[in-house]
C-alpha cells in the first residue's frame, strides 16, 4: 500500500537541495478546465522565480498524465477515483483507493518537501491538499467556478488563501482567506492577434457571413450537438454558417451535415482555438469556468447552454453570473431542442444586442490571473 509512486517523466525526484525559490506542489486535474489554470500558474511561478522546483500531483489514468509532462513538467499519478453517481456498485472500491492515496501522498510528501501545496481542482486535489494541512505546510486553493465544490469548501477552513473567480464567494470560504483573481487563460487566447478574416480563411468559410462558433469541449455536449442538427436548416435559410467542434461522439454525423453544406465546417476538436474565436461572431458553449474565462478575453456574444449534470450545477451558476450582468444569454440543456437555435439566428440579426453582449462580456475578461496567484503564493512563503 505504501508502494512509491511513479513520476511519468523520469524515475526519479527533482533535485531536493533548497531552492532560492521554494518547492510547490500543484495538484489536480482531469479535465481542461483544472489543467490548463494548473499549467498556467505553474509558468507564471517560473517566470517569477525560475529557480522554482515544480511537482505535480495527479490521478492515474486521467488527462493531466499526458498534459502536464507536455507542458514540461514533472507528474504522480495517485490510484484515486471519484464517486461514481450513475452506477453505486463501481463505488465499492473508492474507500480503498482513497486510503491508498494517502499512503502515496505521505510519501511524496515526506521526498519532495514542499514549501507550498496547490489545488485546483480535480480527484487528487483533496487528500494532496489534506495531507499537506495536517503537516502545517501552507495550502493554496484556486476554485474557479461560481459554486464551490464540498472538497475544496472544506479545505477552505484550513487553507493559507483562497484564490476566486467572481465576487460573492463568502458563503463557502472564510471571507478573510478569500482573493479574487479571475481565472489563468491560456497565453494564445491571452495574446490573440488573429484578425476575423484570418479566423475565417482557416476553416474555409465566407467572410461576408455571420459565423456561429459551436463548442461543447474535447467530448462534446449532446444537448447542444443534437439541437443543431435538428434545426441545421435554420442556419442554411438565414446564411449563417457554423464552426462545429462537435466532440469525438457526434463527430461522423456532424461531418456527414458538412460534406452537404458548404456553411458547415465540423470536426471532432479545434486544436488552435485562438482561430476559431478569432472567426466567430457570435458563440454557442457550455459554461464550464475555463470556457467563460476564455469567451470574456475573446470578447463575443456567448449562448450558454450549462451541462446540467455538473456537480452541484456549477455550469448554471457561472452561466447566470454573466447573465445578470447582461454579459450573455441562458438556455438550459432540457430546452435547447426547442430554443437555442431561434435564439442564436435572433441574435445574429440584432447588432445591437451583439455590441452590449460584447461590451459587457469583455468588461469581465481577467488576462493576468495566472501571475497574480503565483506571485501571492510566493509572497507568503518567503
Amino acid at each position: 500500500m505504501s508502494e512509491s509512486p511513479n513520476i511519468s517523466t523520469g524515475s526519479h525526484y527533482p533535485p531536493t537541495g533548497v531552492a532560492r525559490g521554494g518547492r510547490i506542489i500543484i495538484a489536480g486535474g482531469g479535465t481542461g478546465g483544472h489543467i490548463f489554470p494548473a499549467v498556467a500558474i505553474a509558468h507564471a511561478l517560473r517566470k517569477l522565480e525560475p529557480s522554482v522546483e515544480i511537482l505535480f500531483v495527479g490521478a492515474k489514468g486521467k488527462m493531466e498524465m499526458e498534459k502536464v509532462p507536455q507542458a514540461g513538467y514533472n507528474i504522480i499519478g495517485l490510484d484515486i477515483a471519484g464517486f461514481n453517481r450513475s452506477s453505486l456498485i463501481k463505488n465499492i472500491g473508492l474507500p480503498f483507493k482513497l486510503i491508498k492515496s494517502f499512503w502515496q501522498v505521505r510519501s511524496i510528501l515526506k521526498t519532495f518537501q514542499p514549501d507550498a501545496v496547490i489545488g485546483v481542482g480535480g480527484y487528487s486535489t483533496y487528500p494532496v491538499l489534506r495531507s499537506a494541512q495536517a503537516k502545517g505546510i501552507p495550502t493554496f486553493i484556486h476554485e474557479a467556478n461560481s459554486f464551490a465544490g464540498k472538497a475544496n469548501m472544506m479545505l477552505g477552513r484550513n487553507a493559507t488563501r483562497i484564490f476566486v473567480a467572481t465576487d460573492g464567494m463568502e458563503k463557502f470560504f472564510p471571507a478573510g482567506k478569500i482573493m479574487i483573481t479571475g481565472n489563468p487563460v491560456r497565453q494564445n487566447i491571452v495574446n490573440n492577434t488573429i484578425s476575423r478574416s484570418e479566423g475565417i480563411q482557416f476553416f474555409g468559410l465566407d467572410a461576408s457571413k455571420k459565423t456561429v462558433f459551436v463548442t461543447g469541449g474535447s467530448l462534446g455536449a449532446k444537448g447542444i450537438n443534437e439541437a443543431i442538427d435538428a434545426n441545421i436548416n435554420a442556419f442554411i435559410q438565414n446564411d449563417v454558417q457554423l464552426i462545429w467542434q462537435t466532440g469525438k461522439l457526434y463527430a461522423e454525423k456532424a461531418s456527414a451535415r458538412a460534406a452537404e453544406n458548404r456553411n458547415i465546417w465540423a470536426n471532432s476538436f479545434i486544436t488552435q482555438m485562438e482561430y476559431a474565436y478569432a472567426a466567430a461572431d457570435i458563440v454557442i458553449s457550455r459554461a464550464g469556468a475555463m470556457s467563460v474565462a476564455e469567451l470574456c478575453v475573446a470578447k463575443k456574444p456567448v449562448v450558454f447552454v450549462p451541462f446540467p449534470f455538473a456537480a452541484e450545477d456549477h455550469q448554471t451558476a457561472n452561466a447566470q453570473n454573466l447573465v445578470n450582468k447582461q454579459a450573455g444569454l441562458l438556455i438550459k440543456d432540457s430546452e435547447a431542442r426547442e430554443k437555442l437555435v431561434p435564439t442564436v439566428i435572433a441574435l445574429a440579426r440584432d447588432e445591437d444586442q451583439q455590441k452590449m453582449l460584447r461590451e459587457n462580456i469583455g468588461e469581465l475578461a481577467v488576462t493576468d490571473a495566472d501571475e497574480v496567484v503565483a506571485r501571492e503564493v510566493l509572497r507568503l512563503i518567503s
